[in-house]
Formats: structure tokens, sequence, C-alpha cells
């Protein structure tokens, strides 16, 4: 199996700014987010756009939700993670235990 994330295409935002004046400077910094977004593993996301909604204070949930196309919850797991105390152990995107079972473990005589 293979535990390499494919790129996840860029999300075009969908804010008021970006649609009015697609070469203007909150327009680029939506690509820009978008493009560290799509290059980011599924914790190094969270984490990264949870930041993000950090940094923009009340409403950065919402915010970075509609710029990225995240779901709200994800980004506030995000911010949690990010206040959390103990770190995942090295090497580690999810909670031991976590995602999806082996098709393996699922599916006998597979």
């Amino acid at each position: 199996m293979n535990k390499e994330n494919p790129r996840r295409d860029s999300h075009r935002c969908p804010c008021s700014s970006c649609q009015q004046d697609p070469d203007g400077p909150t327009a680029q910094e939506h690509r820009a987010i978008n493009r560290l977004v799509a290059l980011a593993d599924e914790r190094a996301r969270r984490l990264l756009v949870g930041f993000l909604a950090q940094q923009h204070g009340y409403g950065g949930i919402s915010r970075m939700a509609q710029v990225t196309g995240l779901d709200r919850n994800t980004i506030a797991r995000g911010l949690r993670e990010l206040h959390q105390e103990q770190a995942l152990p090295a090497g580690r995107i999810r909670q031991p235990g976590a995602g999806r079972k082996p098709v393996e473990a699922t599916v006998p005589g597979f």
C-alpha cells in the first residue's frame, strides 16, 4: 500500500475579493495558502490551516474554510491539535488505531 499522499488539487477561493480582483494581493495570498495546503499531508494541512485561522482571530475558522475549502470541523481539530501538550509519535499522521482498517483485515481470503 502506498503511504504517500497524492497531491491535492489547489482550491479556488470563492470569496468576493478573489472574484473581483483575481490578480490583487488578497487573491495572491489565498492562492499561496492553497498551494501550501495542496502540498501538505493531512495532519500538516490541519495544523497549518488551524494556525492561520487562529491568526485571523474571531471568524478565522469560517474564513479559512472559505479560502481553503476544508471543513470547519477539520480546521477546529487543527486548532485543538496546535494547543495539545502531547504530540503524536514521530512518523505518525493519525493517532494509533485511527483511520480505515487494511483490506486484508476486513475481507476474508484477500
